[in-house]
């Protein structure tokens, strides 16, 4: 039986739903770059027409011929192939995340996590293996570590213990979990058995297991009577059982400080002893050296209820504010720490953000002690930094703090406004956030996007999910995630594993610098393109460039090696470069520089030297083509005399000017081979990259056929 308090939005998953729902993540950065690129160039585009249609107009051309001017230098600023070149480089990217183990949602999202300078990641299961094994327990006030390896676990413990049947007992009964009832799983070793239950109740049954052996026959024994599951607000477990002379047992499991409190007996050597100041005080330092030992701890305590009370066949019940029996002057038994050990490639995918200029921020839901020995072992957290842990008086500093890190739990932020997060984001580079709420989450990420960063989220649960919406990019895990998270996350790591996301970053910055490689190459042909038709109209000279022939460049000869570049390797000191600053545009002013500036003067140099060259050996100098267009181009006109006094019919100057088109056009085309091995790198030498992207090689050899 159950009463329904709260329905749909007004519970704690509708409230999180409701989160989610009205949470915008907005453009992704390189949406924003294709705008910024589009309208640059449709500026330029229309800026030169406008230019060309005044000037042809001011000259006495037809307002028709004005028009198609105007139009022609459009169509010859427009990158026809960038289309197809974005769509080939994000696909092809995201075959090769996939093949690295990282599903991509969202095919802009790749580049987002190029950009990103924050990644806030999650602990449990993302940093870490998600397996708890038992590695220490307080037992009779004294420390005991237990062998965690996976062929000979527990092996240095005796069963035989005072205390460890009273301490095994509970964690044998006070448990949700079992082991998945297949065959094929009963003939595995114990650490190696699939197990109903979440990661620590995992692993207590199977350190029960490895010990003693007898799971199954314990809690047939001691059948459970009544349960009270464990919850964020009592932060324990309890439940009764009755052994078969029907006395019953109270076993509870928790969070030490809220289970010791209950009690008022230590188990010591097999005698209950009254816990005084000296019990206390040894199970405070014990407590805070498991905990800084990055390991998870639980309390078990139990209590014989006496049979004249509570006699075979009591109705226990919890229907009312208080159970009726008794939850308090209970029996303290012992401390289990459960480590769960970091992943083996998270310390050098740390160290490789770090050279590659970006913070990882921890935001868990763990203790601060845990969560900052974990930080520290992984990297997240200099270990020669000072680290000041918060608490709802410690001050936030008004500068920069080099050389220290703070771990801020979610219960001092409870009452901060934005400028708290914005000022404590501005003392310290190296933060962990713990003990947080999935509202704590959302603010935190918040928070760094108004400092002008570009981040990342990783996450595996419900209470992810809004965060993972909020931020620039955000990453669940493929197998511990929830389907919400994996459906507000725009990619998802199949293996769970965080290097996964430093291939994603390297991936991200090399499709930045293809695609900043392929426009600077498609741009530059536009100058050579251009200027035939302005001297054509300006000076009057001969047409030095068919639109036949434009069309070819642009549809043709380009295409295939701007679309080539989306297959460059990642140049090699990619991940050493600080990440892109986001006022760093697509498209900026030293890129139409070089493109317009250098290289596409250079072109035209070119293609006006062969074109002149050619003339000037038919007999037609320089300074004879100046302001002839009109007579050239009268098909009535001929015995048009060139510079040595020969006539030249209409059809033989047609003839000739096809030739000189055909050899600028030849020019361009030689000149764009060396363009596009220019464009190979942004940073390093060609000898350094090298000619290793056959799709290119062909790209040049299709262009020269």
């Amino acid at each position: 039986r159950g009463v329904v308090i709260k329905t749909g939005d007004d519970t704690v998953m509708g409230s999180i739903a409701g989160l989610v729902a009205g949470l915008d993540s907005g453009q992704t950065p390189i949406n924003k770059e294709i705008q910024s690129f589009v309208r640059l160039i449709s500026a330029i585009a229309i800026f030169i027409g406008v230019v060309f249609f005044i000037i042809a107009m001011v000259m006495g051309y037809t307002w028709i011929e004005a028009v198609i001017f105007f139009i022609g230098i459009i169509v010859a600023n427009v990158p026809e192939g960038l289309l197809i070149t974005v769509t080939v480089t994000l696909t092809l990217t995201a075959k090769r995340m996939a093949s690295k183990n990282c599903l991509v949602k969202n095919l802009e999202g790749v580049e987002t996590l190029g950009s990103t300078s924050v990644i806030c990641s999650d602990k449990t299961g993302t940093l870490t293996q998600n397996k708890m094994t038992v590695a220490n327990m307080w037992l009779n006030m004294k420390m005991i570590s237990l062998e965690t390896g996976k062929m000979n676990y527990g092996e240095n413990f005796d069963p035989r213990t005072p205390g460890w049947e009273e301490l095994g007992n509970i964690a044998c009964l006070c448990s949700n979990s079992d082991f998945v009832d297949v065959k094929e799983n009963w003939q595995k070793p114990v650490n190696d058995r699939a197990v109903d239950g979440d990661a620590t109740e995992a692993g207590i049954l199977k350190c029960y297991e490895c010990l003693m052996g007898d799971t199954s026959k314990k809690r047939k024994t001691n059948p459970k009577v009544i349960d009270i599951p464990f919850n964020s607000r009592n932060k324990y477990q309890a439940s009764v059982h009755q052994d078969d002379e029907g006395k019953h047992l109270l076993v509870m499991k928790g969070a030490p400080e809220i289970v010791f409190a209950k009690c008022e007996t230590i188990l010591v050597d097999g005698e209950d002893v009254m816990i005084d100041e000296t019990t206390r005080k040894g199970f405070r330092e014990a407590c805070e050296k498991l905990a800084g030992m990055g390991q998870r701890v639980l309390a078990f305590v139990d209590l014989h209820l006496d049979s004249s009370k509570f006699p075979p066949g009591y109705d226990f019940s919890t229907d009312d504010e208080e159970p009726n029996f008794p939850l308090d002057k209970l029996r303290f038994v012992g401390l289990l720490s459960m480590i769960d050990p970091p992943k083996a490639s998270v310390p050098d995918a740390v160290a490789k953000c770090r050279s590659a200029g970006i913070k990882v921020i921890m935001v868990t839901g763990d203790h601060p002690i845990t969560a900052q020995a974990i930080a520290k072992e992984v990297g997240i957290i200099s270990s020669k930094n000072v680290l000041i842990i918060f608490d709802s008086l410690t001050p936030i500093p008004n500068s920069p703090q080099p050389g220290v890190s703070a771990c801020v739990p979610g219960y001092v932020m409870t009452d901060w406004e934005e400028a708290d997060l914005d000022k404590l984001i501005r003392s310290f580079t190296e933060i962990v956030f713990a003990r947080t709420s999935p509202q704590q989450k959302l603010f935190i990420v918040e928070g760094y996007q108004r400092a002008g960063n570009v981040v990342a989220v990783t996450g595996d649960g419900v209470n992810d999910s809004p965060a993972l919406k909020k931020a620039d990019i955000g990453v669940a895990m493929g197998i511990a995630g929830s389907e919400v998270s994996k459906e507000a996350a725009d990619m998802i790591l199949l293996d769970d594993n965080f290097a996964t996301i430093v291939t994603g970053v390297e991936e991200g910055r090399l499709i930045f610098d293809n695609l900043k490689k392929s426009i600077v190459y498609t741009l530059t042909s536009n100058i050579p393109e251009i200027l035939p038709f302005l001297t054509w109209v300006v000076l009057g000279i001969p047409l030095p460039l068919s639109t036949v022939a434009i069309l070819l460049i642009d549809l043709g000869t380009d295409m295939l090696p701007a679309i080539s570049l989306a297959y460059e390797n990642a140049e090699l000191d990619i991940m050493e470069r600080a990440p892109r600053d986001t006022h760093d545009r697509l498209v900026n002013h030293r890129l139409i520089f070089l493109a317009y500036g250098i290289v596409g003067i250079t072109q035209a140099a070119a293609g006006f030297f062969v074109y002149a060259v050619i003339m000037a050996s038919y007999g037609w100098m320089p300074n004879r083509l100046l302001f002839i267009k009109a007579e050239w181009e009268d098909e009535y006109n001929n015995n048009l005399e060139d510079s040595w006094g020969q006539e030249w019919s209409y059809g033989q100057r047609m003839m000739l000017q096809q030739t000189c088109n055909g050899a600028y056009f030849l020019a361009i085309v030689q000149v764009q081979w060396a363009d596009v091995i220019i464009s190979k790198t942004r940073m390093l030498s060609i000898f350094q990259q090298g000619m290793k992207n056959n799709v290119l090689n062909f790209a040049i050899i299709f262009e020269t056929v």
